[in-house]
């Protein structure tokens, strides 16, 4: 489990595929609901998460690798998943915000002067179509947000040592080519960080977790495994007490 930004107002972090009710081949901590798991279990899966970061709700979304982002104004009263959308942002208290993934990334923002957050489920897809400045330009729109504040962590995902596009040339715009690392392979953690500071975020209030996924088998990958879970990044605001009480259990679990 990875924490971000280790501020009291917002719980934001990314689990690893370990410590769920999962069996194989989605052992153990998926959050998947479509990829053939036992929906009790997968429930199990995101009620941990819930009690790790201290949020009443999570709020997901069946992504589709397009461009919608959606406004969540409320406090569901359930845990709700919602259609059709790829990114997600909301000023209210207690919304997890939650992308499921398998080498995508999720691109993590916190607005401290508006009490906003948004999560972005980017794939390669999504780095073409530019949802990372499609949600930025959402929260300005919707909040006010100015990027210069704003706050980024780009999660665990696909690696540029794991990156390969073998038809780079039909799939990805003529701008990406400069982030070739080697042939046919590309550096998306760096297309996401540009893309980020392109719309006003500092490059200094950019986490980067720089863990890829195919390599590294404390998350789950489709490149990898094909057949397999999906491992969630979340983002939400909290009080300072559940911010606490979240470190402390997972303190206690680590001391397990």
């Amino acid at each position: 489990m990875i924490f971000f930004f280790n501020l009291p107002t917002v719980s934001c972090a990314t689990f690893s595929r370990h410590d769920g009710a999962s069996d194989s081949p989605y052992h153990s901590r998926n959050v998947g609901l479509h990829v053939g798991d036992d929906e009790t279990r997968v429930l199990r899966n995101r009620e941990l998460i819930k009690e790790q970061l201290g949020l009443p709700r999570l709020v997901s979304a069946k992504q589709v690798h397009g461009d919608s982002v959606l406004i969540v104004d409320s406090l569901p009263d359930a845990d709700v998943e919602h259609a059709g959308h790829d990114a997600l942002m909301t000023n209210i208290a207690g919304v997890g915000l939650m992308i499921q993934q398998a080498d995508c990334q999720a691109v993590m923002l916190y607005d401290p002067e508006h009490g906003v957050v948004a999560n972005i489920h980017s794939g390669w897809r999504g780095s073409v179509a530019n949802i990372i400045a499609k949600t930025v330009g959402a929260m300005t729109d919707a909040y006010g947000t100015n990027p210069a504040a704003l706050l980024a962590a780009i999660s665990p995902s696909l690696g540029p040592c794991c990156g390969e596009f073998t038809r780079y040339q039909t799939e990805l715009p003529l701008a990406f080519h400069a982030y070739q690392v080697r042939p046919n392979h590309f550096d998306f953690w760096a297309i996401s960080r540009d893309q980020l500071r392109d719309t006003g975020v500092l490059i200094e209030h950019i986490e980067i977790a720089g863990k890829c996924t195919v390599c590294d088998e404390n998350y789950f990958s489709y490149r990898r495994e094909r057949v397999t879970g999906r491992f969630a990044s979340v983002i939400g605001m909290v009080s300072s007490d559940s911010f606490q009480t979240s470190v402390v259990r997972q303190k206690e679990r680590e001391n397990e």
